[in-house]
C-alpha cells in the first residue's frame, strides 16, 4: 500500500466515533440535507448492485438502503475498518454488504454496478477528475450509464 493510502487508513481509522458530528458541525448540518437530496437522485437509476465508494460511516449507504427498490444489492466500500464497523451499526444497514478495499483496486468485476456513489472523499483521494471517471466507467454495465456518468462527470469541481 503506498504512503498516502496508509496515512488516509490511519487517519480515518482513528476518527470513526465523531466522524458525523464534525461533520454536521461543519456543514452546519447540510451534508445531511446534501446526502439525502444524493441518495434521492441516485435512487433513480433502479434496482440493481450498488455501491457507496468511500462510505466511511455509512451515512450514504444508509440512504440509499432506506429508499431502494425491492431486489437492490448495495455495497458500501471503505478503507478504514472501524469506519465500516460504525456503517454496520446503522438501523438500516439491513441490506448493505460492507467491504474494506482500497477503490484503486475494487475487488468486483467489470460491468457490475449499476450505480456509484461517493460523497465527500473526493477530497482526500489524490486522483485526477479524468482518472476518477474512468475507474468507475469500468464498473458501469450499460452504455446508456456510461454516458450518464460523461455527462454528470462535468459537474465535478478538478482538486489538486
Amino acid at each position: 500500500m503506498q504512503k498516502p493510502v496508509k496515512f488516509i487508513q490511519r487517519t480515518f481509522s482513528q476518527v470513526p466515533a465523531t466522524y458525523e458530528l464534525i461533520n454536521h458541525v461543519l456543514t452546519f448540518g447540510l451534508d445531511i440535507i446534501w446526502r439525502r437530496r444524493a441518495a434521492r437522485i441516485a435512487s433513480r437509476a433502479g434496482s440493481g448492485l450498488w455501491g457507496d465508494m468511500c462510505t466511511g460511516t455509512g451515512e450514504t449507504a444508509a440512504y440509499l438502503n432506506k429508499i431502494s427498490p425491492e431486489g437492490t444489492k448495495i455495497c458500501a466500500v471503505d478503507l478504514s475498518v472501524p469506519m465500516l464497523e460504525v456503517a454496520r451499526s446503522k438501523p438500516n444497514s439491513g441490506r448493505i454488504s460492507f467491504i474494506s478495499s482500497n477503490i484503486r483496486v475494487l475487488p468486483f468485476p467489470d460491468n457490475s454496478f449499476n450505480l456509484l456513489t461517493m460523497s465527500f472523499a473526493t477530497r482526500n483521494i489524490n486522483l485526477s477528475r479524468e482518472i476518477l471517471i474512468e475507474s468507475f466507467k469500468e464498473y458501469y454495465g450499460r452504455d446508456e450509464e456510461k454516458k450518464t456518468l460523461n455527462k454528470h462527470s462535468s459537474i465535478l469541481t478538478p482538486w489538486i
